[in-house]
């Protein structure tokens, strides 16, 4: 499992992930709910889409809209398992760890908390 600071300086060099931005909406969702209740969708995102070892759609499972998570998620490449692959050094084709999950839901939060999102 790779660095976070090295994977966000990484994606900042992404001219596709780079562009992902949360849409009005999304923004007032995160407000309106605050990062404690977005952070538990997000585990609970994480735990039902991402963590299992052969996902349901796997590289289709997450929409590119809808829920400030699932932005973040396209962001900071933690939208399928061959993404957390590639970017986060955390391998396909077994459960993730809790800690893999905590790294996955960390990128996210400080991926919103950053001013990325806006």
């Amino acid at each position: 499992m790779r660095d976070l600071d090295s994977v966000f300086d990484k994606l900042a060099r992404s001219a596709f992930r780079s562009r992902f931005k949360l849409s009005f909406k999304d923004r007032g969702y995160l407000n309106e709910r605050g990062i404690d209740v977005i952070r538990s969708h997000a585990r609970d995102f994480i735990a039902k889409r991402l963590a299992p070892a052969e996902p349901a759609n796997d590289g289709r499972q997450t929409p590119m809209r809808g829920h400030p998570v699932f932005v973040a998620q396209h962001a900071t490449a933690t939208c399928c398992r061959s993404c957390l692959a590639k970017w986060h050094g955390i391998p396909a084709g077994r459960e993730l760890t809790p800690d893999e999950q905590a790294h996955v839901v960390s990128a996210i939060e400080r991926w919103l908390a950053s001013g990325l999102s806006c």
